[in-house]
């Protein structure tokens, strides 16, 4: 979620697909016709509408549905104990934390913005320079309801973004409830130097603090700050392909430079992170390891065009992979969902794939 460097204008990502829908429009008024714009059917309606959208598919992304037709990326969903699925991600302009909530996955409605920063000291520095909020995801651990948030690091001279003094943190619900209200629990300082905060709960119930590029720290058991120092847990080999990699991490030694993500399936841990896959693209990454500090696996690239996404099991035992189109394959910073499957073999792949 960085401005100003390979991936992350996600402000100005958004006003440039603004700029380019107007131009497209404009041309129509004069009379031409793009025949290889990629558009949407006539059927499509706003998730917000309670209709399902219809998506075109891509050979690489079969089974891809989107969620609705607003602006929406690094999409978080998990399910309450009221069955209900809970959305949240960066809006723009990004000033908080919205979230949506749907019965089954299609029909989605907004709870609105349910938290903005301010009321903790270490926001002060990021809101002078009007900074915005990142990546927000939404949990469910302990009978109640958690967001993740990070912020891009603010200047010496205002000169814009310092990755050195990025941050994130964490907000507990204090009433159970999904719109809060939300208390930050460490309002004093940052949890993560970095960005792209996410939770993971391992079988034991102990709570893990994950960040930026597979930063991952134990959690308090009242989730009031970290209890030890990070471990930054690495692939075992590195990925020497410079395709692969963006100029923050160019040795390759990391399983993304964002976007971590933490699940646990058959015994095994699935580290994720968002990084260039084949040709460029903005893909998932996963290694994987038996010890949740590793070693961990060479990494691979299982998702295609799901960078900064999560995985989640709905009620029917079907994995699903979160996803918003980085690459404007086939739209652009909306939410959808990509059906996933883990093979006898441990590896995470699109559920309708023949790799």
């Amino acid at each position: 979620m960085r401005t100003g460097f390979t991936r992350k204008s996600k402000i100005g990502d958004g006003y440039a697909f603004v700029a380019v829908v107007l131009g497209f429009l404009l041309i129509m008024v004069v009379g031409f016709v793009n025949t290889s714009c990629r558009d949407q059917s006539s059927s499509d309606k706003s998730g917000d509408s309670g209709t399902e959208v219809q998506t075109p598919d891509v050979a690489e992304l079969p089974g891809l549905r989107k969620l609705m037709d607003t602006f929406l990326r690094d999409p978080s969903i998990c399910q309450g104990p009221d069955h209900y699925w809970y959305l949240t991600g960066t809006i723009n302009p990004a000033v908080g934390v919205q979230i949506w909530k749907s019965k089954d996955l299609v029909s989605w409605e907004t709870l609105g913005i349910v938290w903005k920063p301010g009321n903790s000291p270490w926001h002060r520095r990021y809101l002078e320079q009007g900074l915005p909020l990142w990546a927000p995801e939404i949990h469910f651990i302990n009978n109640t309801y958690w967001l993740t948030y990070s912020m891009p690091g603010w200047s010496e001279n205002n000169s814009g973004i310092d990755a050195k003094n990025s941050g994130s943190g964490l907000l507990k619900s204090t009433s159970g409830k999904p719109e809060g209200p939300y208390v930050d629990v460490q309002p004093s300082e940052r949890i993560g130097d970095e960005i792209d905060a996410s939770l993971f709960q391992d079988d034991d119930g102990t709570v893990y603090f994950l960040w930026h590029n597979g930063k991952i720290a134990k959690m308090k058991p009242d989730m009031s700050g970290l209890a030890e120092s990070y471990h930054w847990l690495r692939p075992s080999a590195p990925d020497k392909d410079p395709v692969h990699h963006t100029e923050l991490c160019p040795a390759g030694n990391h399983i993304g430079y964002e976007g971590a993500f933490m699940f646990k399936y058959n015994g095994l841990y699935y580290l994720c992170g968002s990084d260039h896959g084949d040709g460029g693209r903005y893909s998932c990454y996963v290694a994987t390891s038996k010890n949740i500090y590793g070693p961990y696996s060479a990494r691979y690239e299982a998702l295609p065009y799901c960078g900064h996404n999560m995985l989640f099991k709905d009620e029917k035992e079907q994995w699903w992979s979160t996803f918003f189109g980085q690459d404007g394959i086939p739209w652009r910073e909306q939410p959808g969902i990509l059906p996933v499957t883990i093979g006898a073999d441990g590896i995470v792949r699109n559920s309708k794939s023949t790799k």
